[in-house]
This record gives C-alpha cells, sequence and structure tokens, in this order.
C-alpha cells in the first residue's frame, strides 16, 4: 500500500511517500527554524502562514521526486494531534481535502504513536511483528515520556514530566545560554569536546510510584538561571563549553534514569523524538543497554524529529483511524501519548 503522509504539527511542513510501511520512497520537509529563530520559539500564527504556502509545493514536488501520478496513492494520512492547533488544522484539513478528492481513503494519526513507529524507518529495527516487549524513551520539544509497548499497536504509558518537557529544558537553557534557537542541536554541538565541569546541576531522579516514573526539568532550568546570574560567562568557549555540557549531563541523567528504572526483564529499550539526536543521550542508552545486555532500537537521524514518513509508515501498518471515523475528527492539540 502506498501511503502518502502529511505533518505539520509544530513547525515543519512535512509531506512523504511510504509503501507498505518502511519503504521511504521520499520525505520532504519545510523547515521553520530561521523565521522562528529571532523570537526564540515558534509564533504559531507565522507557522500556520508558512505551513499555508509550504504544503502544495511540497505535495506537487513529492510526486515530481518519484514519477508518481496522484492516482497511484492508495491512501492519505494526516497528523491529527497533539501540536499547535492552527498548524494541525492546515495538514489535517488539507489530508481530508486531498483523500475526498482523490476517493481514496484517510487515515487520522497520532504524532506521538508516529514517533514511536518512525523507530522501524531504521533498516537495523526488527518488524513489528518480531519487535518483542519495548520500553519507548519519547522526547521531543513539547513530550516526555515513558510508553511501555507489549506488542505492535499496544502502549502504556509508564513515565511523564511534571512540568518542562526535556527539548523545553534544551531550548531554555541555551537561551539562558545565549546560544539561540533550538537549543537542543546548539547545545549538543557547543558540549562537544568538553569535560562536564563541577556546577551542582539538580538531578531529576524522578518517583517510580503506582506503576508511572515521573520526570521534573523546571528546577534545572531555574538552577541555571540564578547560577548564570551569579557567575556572568566571561566570553570564554571552554567556559561556555563546559556550562553547555554539564546542563546537557543533568537532562540526559534524569532521561536514562527513568529508562534504568522502568525497564522491566525481557524488554528491549528504544529512544525516539527530535531530543534522541542528542549526541550523549544516545550513548549513555547504548551503556545502558550494553549494561543489561538488551538491544536499544534508535530511530534514523532521518526521522528523529518530526516528518511525515513515520505518519505515512504508520498508516502503512493499518494503525491509526481510518475511514468515515477519520472524517468526522476535529484536529486536537491537546491528544496524549498512546495508552
Amino acid at each position: 500500500m502506498l501511503v502518502l503522509g502529511i505533518e505539520t504539527s509544530c513547525d515543519e511542513t512535512a509531506v512523504a511517500l511510504v509503501r507498505d510501511g518502511r519503504e521511504v520512497l521520499c520525505s520532504l520537509i519545510s523547515s521553520q527554524v530561521d523565521l522562528h529563530a529571532p523570537f526564540g520559539g515558534v509564533v504559531p500564527e507565522l507557522a500556520s502562514r508558512q505551513h499555508l504556502e509550504a504544503l502544495p509545493l511540497l505535495l506537487e514536488e513529492a510526486l515530481r521526486v518519484t514519477s508518481l501520478r496522484w492516482a497511484d496513492i492508495d491512501a492519505v494520512a494526516g497528523t491529527y494531534g497533539p501540536g499547535l492547533a492552527s498548524s494541525l488544522l492546515i495538514g489535517f484539513s488539507s489530508a481530508k481535502a486531498l483523500a475526498f478528492r482523490l476517493g481514496k481513503p484517510l487515515c487520522a494519526v497520532n504524532h506521538m504513536e508516529a514517533h514511536i513507529y518512525s523507530m522501524f524507518l531504521n533498516p537495523e529495527c526488527p518488524l513489528p511483528s518480531t519487535l518483542g516487549p519495548v520500553l519507548v524513551l519519547v522526547v521531543s520539544g513539547g513530550h516526555t515520556n515513558l510508553v511501555r509497548m507489549p506488542g505492535p499497536g499496544h502502549y502504556q504509558g509508564v513515565g511523564h514530566t511534571l512540568d518542562d518537557a526535556a527539548g523545553e529544558a534544551f531550548d531554555k537553557g541555551a537561551k539562558l545560554m545565549g546560544l539561540g534557537y533550538p537549543g537542543g542541536p546548539l547545545i549538543d554541538r557547543t558540549a562537544q569536546g568538553h569535560a562536564v565541569g563541577p556546577i551542582p546541576f539538580p538531578r531529576s531522579r524522578g518517583k517510580a510510584g503506582d506503576g508511572a516514573y515521573t520526570f521534573s526539568f523546571s528546577g534545572l532550568k531555574t538552577f541555571l538561571r540564578y547560577y548564570l546570574r551569579d557567575h556572568p560567562l566571561s566570553g570564554s568557549a571552554m567556559e561556555l563549553g563546559m556550562l553547555a555540557a554539564s546542563y546537557q549531563e543533568a537532562i540526559v541523567d534524569a532521561l536514562v534514569s527513568g529508562c534504568d528504572a522502568m525497564l522491566l526483564p525481557g524488554e528491549s529499550l528504544a529512544a525516539v523524538g527530535g531530543v534522541s539526536l542528542n549526541r550523549t543521550l544516545r550513548s549513555r542508552l547504548k551503556a545502558l543497554a550494553d549494561q543489561r545486555a538488551i538491544r536499544l532500537h534508535l530511530s534514523a537521524p532521518a526521522y528523529c524529529a518530526d516528518n511525515a514518513a513515520m505518519v505515512a509508515g504508520l498508516a502503512g501498518t493499518g494503525q491509526g483511524i481510518w475511514g468515515d471515523a477519520a472524517f468526522a475528527l476535529d484536529v486536537d492539540p491537546s491528544l496524549e501519548v498512546p495508552g
């Protein structure tokens, strides 16, 4: 089945064509980073306007680069939540209109479930039917969750953040350090080659009570603000690198500790979402997996951040909400992670 996927949940306009859930024929993304960078974060009205301009161009480009026709598409999939309401509306309305015009089935996709599915777009990851039980760390700009997946399409939420998501902690930390936006890649880059310093950043160890693990990152951000007030940066690249490495290590410590606390015997480990691109996080998760003698499944770098291949891929397995039920749905900005 050839699925056209559309993703506009935040500030990336994305279109993809995926066959049978795993064969990515094309994955196109129009980034808005430069548009929002002067504001230090995403401006919803600007994002939705840019989606309106970029989406028609990406749709035509997807057909051009694959030499396919509209008639070749078997189904249309669109993200309906969670995300920014105005951004979601552009993409999901377009998916509805295309499916109706082409006379093809429509699939409504949960953005976070699509992130979980993104690991299967990595050729090194086993097929969903052979993966076995896995604990998934979902880390993105707006979400930090632990999700137990006993089998394909079955989820149990077993961890969440009480305040900021890890991605927000990176963005806010980078802003305080004067690095700019988006914070995750900038802190990762600035920290490379620098040792973690003696700064006593608080570690969010969480609590594993009632079957759920809780993260918290607001105290870390507050500590950084007061630290910089009392210890202004001198302009030294070494000093900034040490600070970035120390701050990053505190975030990564919290995420890895959560995975370590919630892993069950017989489970493998996975990490998905934009923050899973972080090199220190990947290294620490690999060390944890090696220590536990289990497999680690990571999304390919191209599919960590928001993309439409994960949307089309998930739909290609038959998951998501289909048909009349999908057409009847409105966008849901506060949609939860499955489970």
